[in-house]
């Protein structure tokens, strides 16, 4: 993965916990799914659930589960057969080094979280958010725009993006992809379809106009 130089602007819709948004996301333009494995979240599921869901998700969608400091034995996370780890919490690196998968690290925008996450051997993503995670809330895009020459890991935007605002964004930080939960419900855990269709349309916009620039 590189972050968006010349290529779409990838999707993931994340807090998925049931068949029917699962199938929604989809169809609106996901490329990829997440299950909340963290318990103090609103989202959080079961593992028998995440498996019953999963059977409806397509062999070219991917699939990643959030966690927020399990521990290195936990059923979800050994038991886990998706494509992607997200840990999103204070995990550290002796930590993931234990996981021998591929990891998402996310963590809430700081220069020096960005420069350490970038550089440890063990994480193959940086979800940059403008919280702990799950909260909603964005941060400065500039700030991260500066710094994203340095930063060698692909790049996922977090944090409070809706329809109206993720263009935005993507216009401003060029990610690999973007990252949705809240800015696309009906409540904690259940999904606007309209909702999900109108980000995916919104990204594919920017990604648009991005390539106009470029060739113009």
């Amino acid at each position: 993965m590189s972050n968006n130089t010349s290529q779409r602007t990838r999707i993931k819709i994340c807090g998925i916990t049931n068949i029917e948004d699962v199938k929604a996301a989809i169809e609106a333009g996901a490329d990829a799914i997440g299950f909340v494995f963290a318990p103090r979240s609103p989202r959080c599921i079961t593992l028998d659930k995440a498996i019953e869901i999963g059977k409806v998700v397509g062999p070219f969608i991917t699939t990643v589960a959030l966690y927020q400091n399990p521990k290195i034995t936990e059923p979800t996370l050994t038991q886990w057969l998706g494509d992607w780890l997200q840990l999103h919490g204070e995990e550290d690196e002796d930590f993931l080094s234990q996981l021998r998968r591929c990891v998402i690290k996310g963590f809430q925008f700081d220069p020096e979280q960005v420069r350490r996450w970038d550089n440890c051997p063990h994480v193959d993503a940086l979800l940059i958010d403008g919280s702990s995670g799950g909260k909603g809330q964005s941060f400065d895009h500039t700030a991260l725009a500066k710094m994203r020459d340095e930063i060698e890991k692909p790049i996922i935007l977090a944090g409070g993006l809706t329809p109206e605002n993720v263009s935005d964004a993507i216009r401003t930080v060029h990610p690999y992809a973007v990252d949705v939960s809240s800015g696309v419900e009906e409540s904690p855990g259940r999904k606007d379809p309209e909702l999900m269709h109108a980000i995916c349309r919104a990204v594919r916009e920017a990604d648009q106009e991005l390539t106009n620039q470029r060739a113009s």
